[in-house]
């Protein structure tokens, strides 16, 4: 295996393709703030609102690859998203981030959503690993004590989904208009779970422990099916189950951040528990959730298989299979992350206008959907990248 190679492609993608994208096309420096929506032939809208979603993982990201590839322009970037959710997205009144916002500043939607929450958790740990920013530090401290006291239940454990401005009870849970309006949900707890981890590393304070673990705990005995080796998608507040989806794109990105939150814990236990369930997920996944040609479909839900191939579990998959042949050491592994790579690179890559497309259809078609949205920004690729950066170099060395 020729690992250098392997590892420029991935350094290639990210900073010529993927960043390049974001800090031409994404960035307007005139008004200072980001496009929120462009489409797949790079047509932009200045009038779209600005998602807490998308601004968030783009601070995350450039935060991360300043770790890699130090440069003045990844500085910049993750320096106005922070300036930009600082001004925009930050409750004065109430603490806490905004849904969404215009433009101009002025806020769209209000409620705290608490993936939202813990993403910004997740990029202000990030920033201040690139850039010792005692301020960022103390924010994510501060959005961790607001999670706690508002989003964590006590009575029956975990995480609720969503809370009004001022932290009040919400009639609306729902992340997305696509999602069941429950408490709680297996998408929000897992980038809670990749929030804390992240918080762990610059914050190593017992609740923080205390609180990682109990996520990890929650996956393993709550959210894990352990009969399907499949991640249950919605529940009622008292963990009765309400969906019957299996999400490919999201059992196998849970592989590999489970096993990064046990690692950043420390358990031994804990570790050998969640390598357990990871290898069994990752099986699952393989026998269950890929096309012939590579691809991962994006979802089942209630038997019915969702033909089409969005680029985040494509991305996700290079990363999970991955880790669990480093888990493994079984070639198999290996084989299968490289084939989710050339499906990328096939067909998901946008060769002409930079970036990636939403995904394709059966027909390996793209998607119509847009370029960038609030829902779409450089995380789960720039991430992929940068992950198979890291454990390429680790692997050679």
């Amino acid at each position: 295996m020729d690992w250098q190679k392997l590892k420029k492609e991935f350094e290639f993608e990210l900073n010529d393709n993927i960043l390049n994208y974001w800090v031409k096309e994404v960035y307007d420096p005139h008004r200072k703030t980001f496009f929120g929506l462009i489409t797949n032939d790079g047509k932009k809208n200045p009038d779209a609102p600005l998602s807490a979603v998308f601004t968030t993982r783009l601070m995350w990201t450039f935060s991360a690859a300043y770790r890699i590839f130090p440069t003045a322009m990844m500085r910049t970037m993750a320096d106005e998203a922070f300036r930009i959710l600082r001004e925009n997205f930050w409750d004065n009144a109430n603490g806490g981030i905004y849904w969404s916002v215009f433009p101009d500043g002025k806020p769209e939607d209000t409620k705290k959503q608490f993936y939202a929450e813990a993403f910004f958790i997740y990029a202000l740990s990030e920033y201040y690993l690139a850039f010792k920013d005692e301020k960022a530090r103390q924010m994510a401290v501060s959005m961790f004590m607001l999670m706690e006291k508002y989003a964590f239940d006590p009575e029956f454990g975990g995480y609720i989904e969503a809370k009004t401005a001022d932290w009040q009870e919400t009639d609306d849970q729902r992340l997305s208009p696509k999602d069941m309006d429950v408490k709680k949900s297996m998408n929000t707890h897992l980038h809670i779970l990749e929030a804390y981890t992240n918080l762990y590393r610059i914050y190593r304070d017992e609740e923080v422990r205390k609180k990682l673990e109990h996520l990890l705990r929650i996956f393993l005995d709550k959210i894990l099916d352990k009969k399907t080796g499949h991640l249950i998608l919605f529940f009622d507040k008292n963990w009765t189950v309400r969906s019957n989806i299996d999400s490919y794109g999201h059992d196998i990105e849970a592989t590999w951040l489970m096993h990064e939150a046990a690692e950043v814990l420390g358990d031994k236990h804990i570790i050998e528990e969640v390598e357990k369930a990871a290898i069994k997920m990752t099986d699952v996944t393989i026998a269950e959730g890929l096309a012939p040609h590579g691809g991962m479909y994006y979802e089942k839900d209630d038997g019915h298989l969702q033909e089409q191939f969005d680029w985040w579990p494509q991305a996700e998959a290079v990363v999970g299979f991955f880790n669990t042949f480093q888990l493994t050491g079984e070639q198999k592994y290996l084989q299968q992350s490289l084939k989710s790579w050339k499906f990328i690179q096939d067909y998901i890559i946008d060769k002409k206008h930079g970036e990636w497309f939403w995904g394709v259809d059966a027909n390996l078609t793209p998607l119509k959907n847009t370029k960038a949205n609030p829902w779409k920004a450089s995380y789960h690729n720039g991430r992929m990248c940068m992950e198979m950066i890291r454990r390429i170099s680790n692997f050679e060395k």
